[in-house]
């Protein structure tokens, strides 16, 4: 099943929203909270419809995710975290005959499909793709394309402990967007806000409506 309003922009790239969060800091499905009057995965399933052709869930608790009419797989390795969830998703795009998994978590409200996009154009199925970011890690590894001979690296470091998305990757090609492209779809602090608290989901409601008096809302 696709979900998309336009043709495939990039072929081989499959979206993959991760909603496999314990949601332990929201207390309760944050994806499914709403921001101006939408539920953020429904958001985050617009932008990545208008990336790519098909968009696929990962998350644990499927029937919930399931009646949203998208495929929906649970994680591969639960109790792994976020690079569980990605490692789940680029073996699902390798599975499904995919070069990339273009990644976004199912809790930011303000992606743009054109960040997106841009992505998903330089995705190869032998690198990672990340957006840079002001953020501590330079990068935004939650909203970035994973090519499926990832799979190995990501394997290997699960199987040694290592959780954390950026070392997992050490030694795999890394192709990072500059933070100059990255401004030209929006600020980046806006771009990749995650709602991990109801102070978080305040926040962007008070932000889009910031962005709706000036004319400007994603």
């Amino acid at each position: 099943m696709t979900a998309g309003d336009g043709p495939a922009m990039t072929a081989g790239v499959i979206g993959v929203i991760l909603a496999g969060g314990d949601n332990r800091r929201y207390g309760d499905h944050k994806a499914l909270a709403e921001v101006g009057g939408a539920r953020i995965i429904d958001r985050v399933i617009r932008k990545l419809s208008g990336a790519v052709d098909t968009v696929l869930i990962v998350a644990n608790d499927l029937e919930r995710y399931g009646a949203l009419g998208l495929p929906v797989r649970a994680d591969r390795r639960p109790g792994e975290g976020a690079l569980g969830g990605i490692y789940t998703a680029v073996w699902w795009a390798r599975e499904a005959g995919g070069t990339s998994a273009l990644v976004a978590a199912c809790d930011m409200p303000f992606l743009s499909s054109g960040l997106l996009r841009e992505l998903a154009r330089q995705a190869a199925p032998d690198a990672v793709c990340f957006p840079a970011s002001r953020g501590p890690r330079g990068i935004e590894p939650l909203c970035a394309a994973y090519g499926v001979e990832c799979v190995g690296a990501i394997e290997l470091a699960l199987d040694r402990g290592d959780r954390t998305i950026v070392s997992a990757l050490s030694e795999v090609r890394q192709v990072v967007i500059p933070l100059e492209t990255v401004e030209s779809y929006g600020d980046p602090e806006l771009l990749f806000l995650n709602v991990n608290r109801p102070s978080d989901r305040e926040r962007a409601e008070s932000l889009l409506g910031e962005l709706d008096r000036h004319g400007s809302a994603p």
